[in-house]
C-alpha cells in the first residue's frame, strides 16, 4: 500500500476514500491483518515506520509539544531512554489516546504552554519540542516525580554544554516558579 506524501508517509483513510471504495477497503483489510497500525482515527502507519526513533507528532497529536524525558533525550540532557513519548498539550484540551505509539500527556496552562518552544528536524520529521532551558526548568519543577538523580543529571549535562544560556534559563525559571530551587543548584554546581 503506498503512503500519502503530504502526511509524511502516514496513510489517511480520507485519501483512500478519495481513491475509491476498493482502496479504502484495502486499507481497512491491511489494518485488520496487522500490517498497518491505527495511530489515531483515520491515520494508519506501518510497523517499520513506527519503529523509527521519532513519529510525526503533528499528525499523531496535533498541537502537541515534546517535553520532559522526550525533550531531555533529544537535547542530550539525559542518558535515560523514555518509555513513551511525553507530549505537552494545552490544559482543558480533549484528545483521544492513540493505540500506538505509547504517549503520556502533560497538560500545561495556556500562559506557559508556548514558553520555550522550538522546531527541530528529527529523523526527517519537523517536531515541536521545548528548548534546552525550558527542559532544564521542567526537570527542576518535576524533580520529586522524576527523582533527584535524573534532575541532577539534566542540570549537570546542561551546565557542561557550551551553548547554554543562563540568562534565559533564569528568565524561564522565574516564569515557571522554580528560580529559588534553580539558584540553589547553580550555587552548588558553579
Amino acid at each position: 500500500m503506498e503512503t500519502d506524501k503530504k502526511a509524511n508517509g502516514f496513510l489517511l483513510s480520507s485519501t483512500a476514500k478519495a481513491k475509491g471504495r476498493s482502496a479504502y477497503y484495502k486499507l481497512l483489510d491491511e489494518a485488520k491483518e496487522g500490517n498497518l497500525i491505527s495511530v489515531r482515527r483515520g491515520v494508519y502507519a506501518t510497523v517499520d515506520q513506527l519503529a523509527d526513533t521519532m513519529i510525526d507528532l503533528d499528525i499523531v497529536v496535533p498541537g502537541g509539544i515534546l517535553c520532559l524525558q522526550s525533550a531531555w533525550n533529544i537535547h542530550g540532557l539525559s542518558t535515560t531512554l523514555p518509555q513513551c513519548y511525553h507530549v505537552a498539550l494545552k490544559r482543558g484540551r480533549k484528545i483521544q489516546v492513540p493505540e500506538y505509539p505509547p504517549i503520556e500527556f502533560h497538560f500545561i496552562t495556556e500562559k506557559l504552554f508556548n514558553l520555550g518552544v522550538e522546531e527541530k528536524d528529527i529523523s526527517g520529521y519537523k517536531v515541536k519540542v521545548y528548548n534546552l532551558e525550558r527542559s532544564v526548568c521542567d526537570a527542576i519543577k518535576f524533580r520529586n516525580k522524576i527523582g533527584m538523580d535524573v534532575c541532577s543529571e539534566v542540570v549537570n549535562n546542561y551546565l557542561s554544554m557550551p551553548n547554554r544560556n543562563l540568562t534565559l534559563l533564569m528568565d524561564y525559571a522565574e516564569q515557571l516558579r522554580v528560580s529559588s530551587t534553580l539558584k540553589k543548584y547553580l550555587e552548588i554546581k558553579l
